[in-house]
């Protein structure tokens, strides 16, 4: 699914350490009922930005990428993480074996690695956190806000990366 951007911003990681830094910028300014889509190739760093999110919500659990059991749910922190990876899936059609309508429907932050499988069933207003690799430690990060809940997620994360 293409994403109708209403705000955009480019961040440059030389690491582990700074693309969790994104992560831990959307997990602090995140509120009940965020969705962050999260794309990239193989090892691009989706669940590291997912472990950010997890500690910048307080989440005491280790975070793992949830690629075999496709949903993990983390309830330690301000608030519940759903951390949802579509990998595994053939296509939105198979989105309906995890209960895809009622997870989005919950009170709680929702990261969703490889969202570009839910096709059109993903909704337009998410942070799209696109991660490209340009080379073993350096990351391109582009984040993208497809309506009005997700652009002032942006802005804060924004704001929190500027005065890091």
């Amino acid at each position: 699914m293409t994403f109708p951007t209403v705000a955009q911003t480019q961040i440059a990681s030389d690491g582990p350490d700074a693309t969790r830094a994104v992560g831990v910028a959307i997990g602090r300014s995140a509120r009940p009922g965020d969705l962050i889509a999260l794309q990239g190739e193989l090892g691009a760093g989706k669940t590291v930005v997912a472990q950010g999110i997890a500690q910048g919500l307080g989440v005491a659990e280790g975070v793992t990428s949830p690629t075999y059991v496709l949903v993990s749910v983390y309830g330690s922190g301000r608030l519940r993480l759903q951390h949802v990876d579509l990998y595994r899936l053939a296509g939105a059609l198979d989105l309906d074996s995890i209960d895809w309508e009622d997870l989005l429907d919950e009170p709680a932050v929702t990261a969703v690695e490889w969202s570009e499988r839910a096709g059109e069933r993903m909704p337009e207003d998410c942070l799209l956190v696109a991660i490209q690799a340009e080379s073993t430690n350096r990351r391109t990060i582009t984040l993208s806000a497809g309506g009005p809940r997700s652009r002032e997620l942006l802005a804060a994360v924004d704001a929190r990366m500027a005065a890091r």
